[in-house]
């Protein structure tokens, strides 16, 4: 436990040190060094934004030719480049579709988004699916053919099902634990490759 705790103090004075928001910062880090998912002059849109690391990070890889939108229910209070814009407001109250006639399509959806916990797992639980399931229905609404999705999720009984679903709509779909994630917590990131827009028309069409 006391391993895991110094590790974790790391990469907190790192992302200090580094000028980053949070320490979270690491795990995007990670995961685009792993994946390639962030390529300059990109449009990015990043679900639960605050407090503002993964902004930071996404920005310096897209570069000033990219354009990032983030989302959240506060505005980071850090300094964000002139090409990140943030929309304030619950992921499970706004339209994507409005967003898309606000913004246009994305090629990377990123979402770290966590629920305020309660000490109920199963409340935790729920509320946790609800906002992965919201960040696959948004990138459903607003990604570009062959975007990709990076989604966290803990795991729970509806995660299998889930990551079905997302698999449905990508060519290609991996789960990730990126070593700034404590290995205690339940949390695993979903990486998406490939964005198939055929899947939507095909459930338009089955749903008449």
């Amino acid at each position: 436990m006391g391993h895991q705790r110094r590790e974790q103090d790391h990469y907190g004075h790192r992302a200090k040190k580094e000028k980053y928001a949070a320490r979270s910062v690491y795990k995007l880090s990670e995961i685009n060094d792993r994946f390639k998912i962030l390529q300059p002059g990109q449009r990015v849109l990043d679900l639960g934004c605050y407090p503002g690391s993964w902004l930071q990070f996404a920005s310096e890889v897209v570069g000033k030719r990219g354009v990032l939108t983030g989302v959240d229910l506060q505005t980071p209070k850090i300094e964000l480049p002139h090409q990140v814009r943030v929309i304030v407001g619950d992921v499970l109250e706004l339209s994507p579709k409005e967003i898309l006639l606000e913004i246009g399509p994305v090629d990377v959806v990123l979402s770290d988004m966590a629920p305020s916990t309660s000490g109920v797992r199963i409340v935790d639980q729920l509320r946790a699916h609800l906002l992965s399931q919201a960040a696959w229905f948004w990138s459903k609404a607003l990604l570009a053919e062959d975007g990709c999705l990076v989604v966290k999720i803990f795991q729970g009984p509806d995660t299998p099902e889930l990551i079905k679903e997302i698999r449905t709509g990508f060519k290609k779909v991996r789960t990730f634990k990126p070593k700034g994630s404590r290995k205690e917590s339940m949390e695993t990131y979903v990486i998406a490759q490939g964005r198939t827009p055929e899947a939507d028309e095909d459930e338009e069409e089955m749903g008449g």
